[in-house]
């Protein structure tokens, strides 16, 4: 029951948010054919979510692809023990360290909250984007991933974050998940950064990097 009322608010939220970005539509008091095809959200039951061309679901499907593979999937590259050690400083050590997202972000995976971390790194992506309409497809496309209660990666947002981004939706730019972004950010900061400092993974990861490399093999014989 609680989910469905939930439901039922962020329809009427993205709802409002449509029907001011559009207008009245042609002043019968009815809504433009085509508006709900620039829903910025999937809450709604609309059904042009469900009747699609074939060319937009493969548009959507490589979106989807490039969106998982370039904003999200970042190589992790092997930390050095020096690095690995500072990470405990401090979260943003490990923030600000490509290696440290990457071993992080294993550790989320296991506690079932890698999606923290994932729309972290797609809002960092969005930021960085100056074209407009690039700027607008990414801002839905975090929207319907991360922040839609439908989405099964939906990240843990109070109703003060979501109103924000409502509001932000009128007019999408770079910075539309500023707020939502930070809160996750202090959200991983305060909880699952000092778990993984404590964790085993983290300790094996240190002595994985204590261990001496292998010597070299030695040289070949001379020939005769």
């Amino acid at each position: 029951m609680r989910k469905r009322q939930q439901m039922q608010v962020h329809q009427e939220a993205a709802a409002s948010v449509l029907h001011a970005r559009h207008g009245m539509g042609d002043g019968s008091g009815n809504a433009p054919g085509n508006a709900c095809c620039f829903c910025w959200c999937c809450c709604c039951s609309c059904s042009c979510l469900t009747v699609r061309g074939e060319d937009e679901t493969i548009q959507r499907s490589t979106c989807d692809r490039r969106t998982d593979g370039a904003s999200n999937g970042e190589e992790s590259p092997k930390p050095t023990l020096e690095d690995a050690r500072s990470w405990t400083a401090s979260f943003e050590k490990v923030m600000k360290s490509a290696a440290g997202r990457g071993c992080f972000r294993q550790f989320l995976r296991t506690e079932f909250s890698e999606e923290n971390m994932m729309f972290w790194l797609a809002c960092e992506e969005l930021k960085k984007e100056t074209n407009k309409t690039v700027v607008e497809e990414k801002v839905r496309q975090i929207y319907e991933d991360f922040i839609s209660i439908l989405s099964p990666k939906e990240v843990s947002l109070d109703s003060r974050v979501r109103d924000v981004i409502n509001r932000n939706m009128l007019e999408p730019t770079s910075h539309t998940f500023d707020d939502a972004q930070q809160q996750i950010y202090t959200l991983m900061q305060r909880d699952s950064y000092p778990r993984y400092i404590n964790s085993a993974a983290y300790t094996d990861l240190l002595k994985s990097l204590e261990e001496p490399a292998p010597p070299p093999p030695p040289p070949p014989p001379p020939k005769p």
